[in-house]
């Protein structure tokens, strides 16, 4: 039988963007840098067998962003290529989960000591009361459906998932080649998504503004502008990549 690669995943993905979807250049590369960031991931766990440097608990609220946000596969169908994303973003990024939990030799090698972000408390609890205050607010009159507050609770915790995952880093500080091209493509993702808002802002006259939606983005990604900055010095220098520490000038 014919083996598949990531490369197959890619093409496929393309051919029913094409296909079946209008999608300017800034969604289309930003879903596409999306699921790079996944394959990464994905190839780096399975292949060097190993989490270090790896946070748990970013992709447990992933996981939570994507089964909350998703929840319409359940009542609305827009396309074969929007379904197939949303499915593929809730088993990739469950699967991450498991294999970091449960699969050895990775579950042996991930460290919990340096992965201690309270991101229940500090992250999920604080962005439900935000998207409850927020849907409440935008609802007016009437009564905000589940489905709003949980698509809204959504939008708050992606703004803030990677930090636990920035924070295992730092305190790495030396930083793992295939991880550090997984954070750089899940933050290429959110920013060509804000390119994408402001083309469609200009070239669809009939574009809804969600203004939560750009706040939100920019938050996310203005968490990765120092690893950004640092990413692109090592790459440039072509040596090892590693952040500094609060006493590095």
């Amino acid at each position: 039988a014919r083996r598949i690669y990531s490369t197959d995943i890619v093409s496929f993905l393309l051919e029913l963007t094409i296909a079946k979807m209008s999608m300017n250049i800034f969604r289309l590369c930003g879903d596409m840098s999306h699921v790079f960031s996944i394959i990464v991931l994905l190839l780096r766990l399975r292949v060097v067998k190993n989490a270090q440097g790896i946070s748990l608990r970013t992709h447990e609220l992933f996981l939570i962003v994507f089964i909350t946000r998703y929840l319409d596969l359940f009542t609305t169908y827009y396309s074969l290529y929007n379904s197939c994303m949303k499915v593929m973003y809730i088993a990739t990024t469950a699967l991450i989960v498991y294999m970091i939990r449960s699969t050895e030799p990775i579950c042996s090698t991930y460290d919990k000591a340096q992965d201690t972000f309270l991101h229940y408390k500090f992250a999920v609890a604080p962005c439900i009361a935000l998207a409850t205050i927020t849907a409440f607010i935008g609802s007016k009159n009437s009564l905000p459906t589940i489905m709003e507050v949980l698509w809204t609770f959504s939008i708050y915790l992606e703004s803030i998932a990677i930090l636990p995952q920035l924070i295992v880093l730092q305190r790495y500080r030396e930083v793992e080649n295939l991880t550090g091209n997984y954070i750089f493509f899940m933050g290429a993702y959110r920013f060509l998504y804000i390119l994408n808002w402001v083309y469609r802002a200009y070239h669809e006259p009939f574009y809804q503004h969600h203004y939560l939606v750009y706040f939100c983005g920019c938050l996310q990604t203005l968490l990765y502008a120092d690893f950004f900055y640092y990413y692109v010095k090592s790459k440039a220098k072509g040596g090892k990549f590693s952040l500094p520490t609060a006493h590095t000038s």
